[in-house]
C-alpha cells in the first residue's frame, strides 16, 4: 500500500508541477508533510537542500530521497518513476502529434508563439537564481550595494572561463574549490 501511496503522491505532483523543480517543491511539500505526514519540516528542508546539491533535476532528487527515506531503496524507485512517468506520457504524446501534424500551418503558429514564451521562463529562473546567489533573495527590488561581493567575483570568474571554453565541469569544479578557501578564509 506504501508504494502504491508514494507512486500516486509523486504522479500527482509530476502531473501538475509546472515551472521547473522549484515549482514542485509546495506541491511535494503538501503530499509528504500535510497530507502524508511522511517528513517533519526539518526533514524536508534537509531533502530540498540535498536535491539541490545532487545532479539531476530538483523534483526528481526530492521524490527519490522521499521514497528512500519512505521506504527504503523500492520506495525511492516508486517515487522516481511516479514523479516521471506524467512528464513522459505528455512527451510522447506531444512528439507523436508533432511528427504527424507538425508541417500544419496552425501548429507552427502555436509553436513559434510558444518560443519567445519559453526563453521568458528561462530567463525568469536565470534572473531568480542570480539574485538568490548574489543577493540571497528571488526577489526584487533589492539593495544594489548589499550583494555577496565573493559570489559576485566567482560569477564574474565563472562567466569568463565559459566565455573563453574552459569547460563547464572545470569551471563548477574551480568556482566550489575558490568559494570554499573564499568563504573559509575571508569570512571568519
Amino acid at each position: 500500500m506504501i508504494y502504491f501511496e508514494l507512486f500516486w503522491s509523486f504522479a500527482t505532483v509530476g502531473l501538475f508541477c509546472i515551472g521547473g523543480g522549484y515549482a514542485s517543491m509546495p506541491l511535494i511539500q503538501a503530499q509528504v508533510i500535510d497530507k502524508h505526514g511522511w517528513l517533519t519540516m526539518n526533514e524536508f528542508v534537509d531533502i530540498f537542500t540535498i536535491s539541490q546539491m545532487t545532479p539531476g533535476p530538483i523534483g526528481v532528487n526530492a521524490a527519490t530521497f522521499v521514497g528512500s527515506k519512505v521506504a527504503g531503496i523500492p520506495g525511492s524507485i516508486v517515487a522516481t518513476l511516479g514523479f516521471v512517468a506524467p512528464s513522459v506520457v505528455i512527451v510522447l504524446t506531444l512528439a507523436y502529434l508533432y511528427y504527424k501534424y507538425g508541417d500544419i500551418g496552425a501548429i507552427r503558429g502555436v509553436l513559434n508563439g510558444l518560443r519567445p514564451a519559453v526563453v521568458a521562463l528561462i530567463g525568469s529562473a536565470g534572473v531568480g537564481i542570480f539574485l538568490l546567489a548574489l543577493w540571497n533573495t528571488e526577489k526584487l527590488p533589492v539593495e544594489v550595494m548589499d550583494f555577496d561581493k565573493i559570489g559576485f567575483l566567482i560569477f564574474v570568474l565563472a562567466w569568463i572561463a565559459i566565455r573563453y571554453k574552459f569547460g563547464t565541469i572545470r569551471t563548477l569544479f574551480a568556482s566550489g574549490v575558490l568559494g570554499l578557501c573564499l568563504y573559509t578564509f575571508l569570512c571568519m
